[in-house]
């Protein structure tokens, strides 16, 4: 049976008819007639109904000899848990005659919708949701849900606030070798957040359902309402990812894990306007034995990585929110592959841009949220879906997290999140390729900062970071900008990257191969029409890599202060790591007279160069477009010789330093050509 969403019903004088709806809720219905039974009297309806949902669902499943058992565990243990919930029966329920989309459940699940009619019910006339279970693998989800409410009793305030409120269960006993087993849970909207998503409109009637006033956005630091729309939907966003990190930490603290955080599986409650975590039917606890058990170790790391899980679930959640490109399974498909290759995740940004930019994607909401803020966003997206489970960040640690903060909340942000501010907004402006002075600048005054920063000097963290494929993106050497020379052959240079590779672990020597794209232009409607040969042009070289250190030497001046070589940004640069805003942040009081570096020293060259379609024209016309080539990119790509040290790695950005004292900023590229 294929896996089913949700169940709707209707209900006539004549007959009733179920049908389900498919995987796709928001476009389309798969009518199939579940059963069909003569309406003669609402007595005998109720029998009838429940007695062809208890055949059916033995023909559904496969009979166990466990299943007795089983059945009959759940029979006692719902005994002694009666305290905590209600035990309904059907008679105290009228139905209603339709499902809401989002209430979907899986295939050995049928959902109803109906009102209590039993007016001596504290429930008297609330809508609930009745969940019923077919297999046995299903009902001890539904007796799972209503121990998890036993174990949070003591808190019942947050388990109502943050979870579906399981009002009790309707239970009948064997009859005819089946047993029924139906939860009774809250109504909270008839969409999930996915289904929210989904809607063409979902931005205002959220904001509409959640009831957005200046005391309801002041309370996640925000003082604003309205605004464009990039700002009304990270207002949104803060609020739901607050709340469902409140709701997931909530769990966590009290020993249990949710294991099943996801869009389908989230509600938002228009009447306390907080997320529902779903009915935590799956939720698994951290110590199996319990916290004081002899195997404490293995607890706590079973508790890791159930907490490590959840985050994850959680980061591929705030995605989904921010980017709704991704709510197209293609993208999303292409999305969790990339990170299941074991690919960084702080590369998300570099890879997700060539797939929107492939898609027509252009210009992402989501892109500019992530991307305000120093990149606040794209890093905590990063951590909660690191590769390292031991990596991913907490609850509390993602609640403190400046992208979730607003800016009337002041945040003291750690040196990680300094390193990538700085890094994110050298990126964003390289990214913008208008080079007036005021911007060359700000680079090279980041790019300084950065150096100061960095958080990996000793050789062998360069030999961990830096093997791998890193594009370039700017050098703060000489620039051709724009210009009226008539060059031999016309030249347009593509991605520039550099390829390095470590052939063995028991040396530090590294292969460097400097891969550069370019197309030769041969038409004379050049300005308009850029089709051309495609050319790439390799040069290969082994360097050997050590310890050093850069030093910055005094200026022969009456001023006798210290000089970056080359840099003219260094009175700038020093009076504003004397200020306030930077004096905590420089992990040093005094300023250094040298910083350790990465020294890289090169044997031979060889350079190569490869055309997609042979030019029909002698060897003058190749020297040309080798020499064009060298004019256009940084002279320490044509010649790997020229590059002596590194002075910046992490696992996403590299500096290094050429001869003439320029810096050439690098990204790692993890794209996959082939997609």
């Amino acid at each position: 049976m294929a896996a089913l969403r949700g169940v709707g019903f209707t209900i006539s004088p004549e007959r009733v008819q179920v049908k389900f709806f498919s995987e796709n809720l928001s476009t389309r219905l798969i009518k199939r007639n579940f059963f069909c039974v003569k309406r003669k009297s609402t007595f005998s309806y109720r029998r009838e109904f429940w007695k062809n949902r208890c055949s059916l669902s033995s023909k559904a499943v496969s009979p166990l000899e466990s299943e007795d058992n089983a059945r009959s565990a759940l029979t006692d243990s719902l005994e002694e848990e009666s305290g905590h919930v209600i035990r309904f029966d059907m008679s105290d329920f009228k139905l209603l005659t339709h499902v809401s989309i989002g209430l979907g459940g899986r295939a050995d699940e049928v959902v109803y919708e109906a009102i209590v009619k039993d007016s001596s019910s504290p429930l008297y006339n609330t809508r609930v949701v009745l969940r019923q279970f077919l297999s046995a693998q299903a009902q001890r989800r539904g007796k799972r849900a209503i121990e998890v409410l036993k174990k949070l009793v003591r808190r019942r305030l947050l388990y109502h606030s943050y979870s579906m409120q399981v009002h009790g269960y309707v239970y009948s006993p064997a009859t005819g070798g089946c047993s029924l087993f139906t939860l009774v849970h809250g109504y909270h909207g008839s969409f999930s957040l996915r289904h929210w998503l989904q809607q063409s409109d979902w931005l205002p009637t959220l904001e509409a359902t959640l009831a957005l006033d200046e005391e309801s956005v002041r309370r996640v630091g925000d003082d604003t309402i309205g605004g464009p729309a990039v700002s009304r939907q990270s207002r949104i966003i803060r609020i739901l990812m607050r709340d469902l990190l409140i709701g997931v930490n909530y769990l966590h603290s009290h020993g249990l894990a949710h294991t099943e955080l996801r869009l389908e599986n989230v509600h938002i409650s228009p009447v306390d306007r907080h997320i529902k975590v779903g009915i935590l039917g799956n939720a698994a606890d951290f110590y199996e034995d319990g916290p004081n058990s002899n195997t404490l170790d293995n607890c706590m790391d079973r508790r890791q990585m159930m907490i490590a899980f959840d985050m994850r679930c959680v980061g591929f959640m705030m995605a989904k929110m921010v980017l709704r490109e991704l709510m197209d399974p293609s993208i999303f498909a292409s999305f969790k592959s990339f990170l299941m290759k074991g690919n960084d995740p702080s590369c998300l940004r570099e890879f997700l841009l060539r797939i929107f930019r492939r898609n027509a994607l252009s210009g992402s909401a989501g892109l500019q949220i992530l991307d305000r803020n120093w990149g606040a966003g794209w890093n905590l997206l990063s951590l909660l879906l690191a590769t390292k489970p031991s990596k991913r960040i907490s609850c509390l640690d993602a609640l403190r997290h400046p992208f979730l903060c607003g800016p009337r909340w002041r945040v003291v942000p750690s040196m990680d999140i300094i390193r990538w501010g700085l890094g994110s907004t050298a990126v964003r402006i390289a990214e913008e390729y208008i080079y007036s002075r005021p911007q060359r600048n700000r680079l090279a005054y980041f790019v300084e900062l950065m150096e100061m920063l960095n958080p990996h000097s000793r050789p062998k963290n360069w030999l961990e970071l830096l093997p791998g494929k890193w594009r370039l993106l700017y050098c703060t050497g000489r620039h051709i900008g724009l210009t009226l020379r008539q060059p031999s052959a016309r030249v347009l240079i593509g991605d520039v990257n550099l390829t390095v590779s470590r052939a063995s672990d028991l040396n530090t020597s590294l292969s460097f191969t400097s891969d550069i794209g370019f197309t030769v232009i041969i038409g004379h409607d050049w300005p308009h029409d850029k089709a051309g040969i495609i050319g790439k042009m390799e040069v290969d070289s082994v360097f050997r890599l050590t310890s050093g250190r850069r030093l910055y030497l005094k200026e022969e001046k009456s001023t006798g202060r210290f000089s970056f070589g080359q840099s003219n940004n260094f009175d700038s640069l020093f009076q504003k790591l004397s200020g306030r805003k930077w004096r905590k942040a420089i992990p040093f009081k005094e300023f250094p007279s040298s910083l350790p570096v990465a020294k890289l020293a090169s044997n031979d060259i060889e350079v190569t160069m490869n055309l997609s379609d042979p030019l029909d024209q002698n060897v003058v016309t190749a020297r040309n477009i080798i020499q064009e080539v060298r004019t256009q990119i940084p002279p320490e790509m044509f010649d790997l010789s020229k590059l002596v040290c590194g002075t910046y790695v992490d696992s996403r950005l590299l500096v290094l330093r050429g001869v003439n004292g320029s810096a050439l900023l690098f990204t790692r590229s993890c794209v996959d050509e082939t997609l």
